[in-house]
Order: C-alpha cells, then structure tokens, then sequence
C-alpha cells in the first residue's frame, strides 16, 4: 500500500530554501483585526489556533515553473497553457491513501464553493509516486475518486517528473514501499505566479475548512472577487472519539450507533480503495468475521465509510449495492470526518479494537486475514 508520511513530507519542505523562509517568516493569510474586518480576523485567529488547518504560506508572486506532461487521458499539457485562468497545483500519489483524497477533495470542494466562478479555475495534479506513473496509474486515481473530467492528473517519464518535483521543491522518496512526499497545493494566478503554498493536514473533519480558506484565496485573484458558498468556522472542529455515543447515518438509510456499551471491533474504510485493493472481497470477509464472531461470542464488526472524501453518498451506497452480496454487518457514513479523527484513523483502511467502556485496545493499517482480525477481537474477551 503506498502512502504519504506527512511528517517526513513536512520536513523536506522545510529543507527547501525558498519555502523555508517563507514559512519561517510566518507568512499566511492571517491578519490583524481592524474594526472594517472584526469578523474575518476573528476566523484568522480561530484558524491559525487550529492544529488541523494550514492557512497558507504566501510566495509573493514567483513565477511558477513550466512543466509539459500528460494527464490521465495521454493529452499534452503545460502550465502556460492555463494563463488567464487561476491554477490550484497539487502533488498526489496516484496509489495514495492517506493525505492525498484529502487535497483532492478540499480542491474539488472549494471549486464547488465558487459557484459559477468556478469556471475560471483549473485543478491540475502532479504525480508523486516514482513507482506509478502510467497514463493508466493517473486515470485510476482519477476514476477511484470520480474526478475522472474534473481536473487533469497529470504524469510523464521518470526524467520529467523530478525535475517537475525538483522545480516546485517537492521531497519525494521511497522507503519499504511507501511513498514519502510533500503534501503541497499551490495556488498560481492568472500571470503564472506563485501566490500561495498549502500543507494538507491529516485531518479528515477538516477538509471543508481547508476548502473555504482555499476558496477565499482564489476569490481575492478573480476580477469579479465571488461570494464563498460557505460560512464554516474555521476553529479546530470537535472530534467523535470511542468514549462518545454517537449516531451516524447508515449506508442502509438507518442509523448507527458507535461509542461504550459493548465492545466492537470497528473498520474505516472508502470505496475508492478498489483502486489499490480487492475491496470487494475483504468487505465480504467481514461477513465471515460476523458469523464466527456470534459463534465465539467476538465484538461485533461495524464499518465506518469514510464519506467526507468520497464523490457523494449515493456513490457509496451504489457500490455498495452492487457487491452482489449484501454485507452481514452495519455500514456508517462519516459525513464529517469527525469519527475518524476522534478514533485516530491515519490511513485506509484502518482497523480498531474498541472495549465496552471506549478503550482502543488494538488498531491496524491495513486489511487483515479472517484468522487475524478473529486473534485481535478475542484481546476484548
């Protein structure tokens, strides 16, 4: 499974000179509250208070390197051919499953948010997996996350992508077969240059927020400076961990429960895994946990969908429908993210081992055997 270790990511950011300094001067979209603009430096403060929220680092207008590369449909494309258009830059895995849909949602989100404006906006990829860069490795990406015609996810030789990631100073490496690399989202004007540098946090509950702040942004560059369609604050958001009884929606159309009471062994998963696994066959395998689980009296199985980074609600129920099998244990949708975070989830999937009285005994990146998961939910006996 590949995957962006942020922390490492963050670092090699910081080790390139000209973003460094931006960073260490603290440059962000934070301000001063005056009496003309309380309200929005109130946010500033709110938001620079928010360990999950990157406000941006300015870079004071630079001219962004050209590139030429091919998106997902082996189209020729280069970033001059965007002026007059402002352009949000992101460097992605195309087999990631950690920070990356938490970018490219926050990218598609506020496009979203600009109504109409939108329009003047251009969401661009770069691949930053040295180990999948095929035409083929982008599209999957692209139609794993149903933005297959929504922005271009683009790729080239090997040659090519470095110097790409050496131009804008983005880290890549591998190491035991994980992809290390800056989670980085530029924002470049309508001139080609470089106004704004973002670090997406590993945070699922706070993508919208990320959303909006890159909306508003974009908004101060366009001639016509549209209204943001959101209103979110941009204060840390409070969390949903195992020790909170909490009701979500149910892929079903009913409820479910999560928090103490009993114990439970809990899987956060997305529908867009089927890219890098067989989804299919593991969400079936916990059929097979459910039934030996009432044979051995193990916590029961409840799975969480990750449906803040997923194309919409409808997409997950029809995958879900279409398994051809219906599935012996509750689906939950995480709307919000805030499950995840409360219960710590760093990757897809994410297993946990919760007792009755919200304690996290065992936790797993990773899909897992039948005897497995049987082993680790008999630590809650």
């Amino acid at each position: 499974m590949k995957s962006v270790r942020v922390a490492r990511a963050r670092a090699a950011l910081a080790a390139a000179p000209l973003l460094a300094l931006a960073l260490l001067a603290g440059c962000s979209t934070g301000t001063a509250s005056t009496a003309s603009d309380g309200m929005a430096g109130q946010q500033n403060v709110a938001g620079e208070m928010n360990p999950n929220l990157d406000l941006g680092t300015s870079l004071g207008g630079i001219k962004a390197p050209d590139f030429r590369l091919l998106n997902q449909f082996g189209q020729p494309m280069s970033l001059s051919q965007f002026r007059g258009k402002v352009v949000v830059l992101s460097f992605e895995d195309s087999e990631c499953t950690t920070v990356c849909p938490l970018t490219a949602q926050s990218m598609l989100d506020a496009k979203q948010m600009l109504g109409a404006a939108g329009n003047q906006v251009q969401l661009l990829g770069i691949d930053a997996n040295p180990d999948a860069t095929s035409v083929a490795d982008v599209l999957a990406y692209s139609r794993a996350h149903g933005m297959v015609n929504r922005w271009d996810f683009l790729t080239g030789s090997a040659a090519q992508l470095k110097s790409t990631w050496s131009a804008y100073h983005i880290a890549v490496q591998v190491e035991q077969g994980q992809i290390d690399h800056t989670p980085a989202l530029f924002v470049i004007d309508q001139r080609g240059g470089e106004q704004k540098i973002y670090l997406t946090q590993m945070a699922y509950s706070s993508i919208g927020q990320s959303a909006q702040v890159l909306a508003q942004e974009i908004s101060t560059l366009l001639p016509s400076h549209p209204r943001v369609a959101s209103r979110l604050s941009l204060a840390a958001v409070s969390v949903q961990g195992p020790t909170d009884r909490v009701t979500l929606d149910g892929a079903d159309g009913g409820t479910v429960a999560l928090g103490p009471g009993k114990p439970r062994l809990v899987v956060f998963f997305a529908t867009w895994l089927t890219e890098v696994s067989d989804l299919k066959s593991e969400l079936l395998t916990g059929n097979a946990y459910t039934a030996a689980a009432r044979q051995q009296g193990l916590p029961p199985l409840v799975a969480v969908d990750e449906t803040v980074t997923e194309p919409s609600v409808q997409a997950v129920r029809s995958y879900l429908s279409g398994l051809g099998t219906p599935l012996a244990y509750p689906v939950a949708l995480d709307i919000t993210g805030r499950v995840a975070d409360g219960y710590g989830v760093q990757d897809q999937p994410w297993l946990l081992l919760v007792s009755a009285s919200g304690k996290i005994l065992w936790s797993h990146d990773g899909w897992v055997s039948l005897p497995a998961l049987e082993a680790a939910a008999k630590r809650a006996a």
